[in-house]
């Protein structure tokens, strides 16, 4: 092998004709950067480093990639660990697109409709979608004079949707002046308030209320006082539709782990980080359980915030000072579980349903506040067979649903002993109001707790999406892109700016690059 050919093999940004791929630097090959997890954001900053000439590792924990997104096969069934819900797109779209690539090469994105199907305990059905016509005809059945109001509501979500999402969700905050800059914008728009009550002044019908607010849930937010800012999901959806990844959740990872070691990457399964090594202001080196050590110029964790710095950079006084202050924000709550196959399909069961409690504001108070395992709940059942047969055996489709509860440090409960009796009550809830012989139809089952969240993933009082996404723990007053102290650490996903869900995560990994890229591009 001549020195030629060696140096081709080392610069995974040229082709075979030497012709630089879209989106490689020069000034960066020789660079090397870690990334501590393989979850969505993890991974999404990974393709970006790559995609620059950043000679990049992955080093995950568990024995598949994709962390919250992880995925068991069970007697033939496919269950995803989640999330499910998959928005906008185009922000996947452009990790393919950076080195010329596409995505659809990889992974088929289906469309779901409707988005959801609403159903509280008195019958009633909501479905949402951005139809028109069908979204008019659903709302005049709860309440004719809301569609004006309906309408007045998604023209408030598109200016958040401006301001939080275009304008700021990849943009870091690295100080107070950025955040006071952004704040006139973000006042104007009463961020300060929460998303139901923003939603309560333009719809007057409890249930609609309901629906407008719900989403926060799937990111952790409680819509009582989660920022007005996150009514941007309904522009979202509304624009980009809601999407599912031909085989599951699953597979988009399949596909993200594919495109990112075409690119050249080293991803390392199975083997977790048990330090990261510091020398004053630096991290220094990455040390595994196996006994694998490595240095690199850019460290980014995209495990939990409070293992990030409690545990891995337990050996640096910056670790313990921000574990400190992590200990006193507020978590997002736990969630409970419930994977399940059954004989028989569904086709009058969509995709993606809500099945409401009996009560909405006291049951999210005893979730977030008291700290309280109610007798009610409400319910997200996940049903991919109905869109993608693959998911299940012939004639058998694959569920899970999923109560928020509160985390570990409200509820200390148990979970060995509480799990077997709140999985029974909310199959006897589902087969109550939609498989009347659910029990005898099930071929298997299990459940996932928060302990779980906690054991496999590290979450933090087994929280299922970090810090609680609230105006005071939201932008620079979350964990910031880039560490202020340890000058090569860097954060991504749910706990750092802007927050969780897939395009929360894959836009933090759009900021948290590019500060990488402009600090690796700087002389030492």
């Amino acid at each position: 092998m001549n020195a030629e050919t060696d140096l081709k093999s080392q610069l995974p940004g040229l082709d075979n004709d030497d012709t630089p791929v879209r989106g490689f630097s020069p000034a960066l090959s020789g660079k090397t950067a870690c990334v501590v997890g393989s979850g969505f954001g993890g991974l999404a900053l990974a393709i970006r480093l790559q995609s620059a000439g950043i000679a990049t590792t992955v080093v995950e924990k568990r024995d598949k990639p994709g962390g919250r997104a992880y995925y068991w096969e069970k007697d033939g069934f496919t269950f995803d660990a989640g999330p499910t819900v998959i928005t906008d797109p185009p922000c996947l779209e452009e990790l393919w697109a950076l080195t010329g690539h596409d995505i659809s090469d990889d992974i088929e994105l289906m469309p779901v409709f409707p988005f959801y199907r609403l159903n509280w305990p008195d019958g009633t059905n909501f479905d949402y979608s951005n139809d028109e016509e069908s979204l008019r005809q659903e709302i005049g059945k709860l309440e004719p004079e809301d569609i004006a109001g309906y309408h007045r509501f998604l023209d408030y979500a598109a200016g958040v949707y401006e301001e939080g999402y275009v304008k700021l969700g990849h943009v870091p905050f690295l100080d107070f002046k950025s955040m006071l800059k952004a704040a006139p914008a973000l006042a104007k728009k009463q961020a300060y308030r929460s998303v139901y009550s923003i939603v309560s002044s333009f719809v007057k019908n409890e249930k609609l209320r309901e629906a407008l607010s719900f989403h926060t849930l799937l990111v952790g937010g409680n819509p009582m006082k989660t920022s007005a800012i996150y009514a941007l999901i309904h522009k979202l959806e509304k624009d980009g539709g809601v999407w599912w990844a031909k085989g599951g959740t699953n597979r988009l990872v399949a596909a993200m782990v594919k495109h990112f070691e075409r690119l050249g990457g080293t991803m390392r399964l199975g083997d977790e980080i048990v330090q990261l090594h510091s020398l004053g202001n630096r991290i220094t080196g990455v040390e595994t359980k196996s006994g694998w050590r490595q240095d690199f110029d850019a460290v980014a964790s995209n495990a939990d915030i409070m293992h990030s710095y409690r545990d891995l950079l337990s050996t640096s006084k910056r670790g313990g000072d921000y574990a400190k202050t992590l200990s006193r924000k507020k978590f997002s709550p736990g969630l409970f579980v419930v994977h399940f196959g059954l004989e028989g399909t569904w086709p009058g069961i969509p995709h993606h349903m809500i099945l409401f409690g009996p009560r909405y504001k006291g049951l999210l108070e005893d979730i977030y506040d008291n700290g309280v395992l109610s007798q009610d709940f409400s319910i997200y059942l996940h049903h991919p067979t109905v869109t993608d047969p693959s998911m299940a055996p012939p004639g058998k489709s694959t569920f899970y649903a999923l109560v928020p509860v509160p985390h570990m440090g409200k509820l200390a409960m148990d979970w060995s002993e509480l799990g077997p009796i709140l999985e029974r009550r909310i199959l006897d809830e589902v087969g109550r109001r939609l498989v009347p012989d659910i029990h005898d139809r099930i071929v298997t089952k299990f459940h996932y707790a928060p302990k779980d969240f906690a054991g496999d993933l590290n979450a933090h009082l087994g929280s299922a999406f970090s810090l609680e996404p609230i105006l005071t723990q939201s932008a620079w007053f979350r964990g910031h892109n880039r560490d202020d102290v340890v000058r090569n650490f860097y954060l991504v996903g749910a706990g750092t700016h802007p927050g969780a869900g897939i395009p929360g995560v894959v836009g933090s990994a759009k900021a948290t690059a590019g500060l990488i890229l402009q600090d690796l591009s700087v002389p030492a």
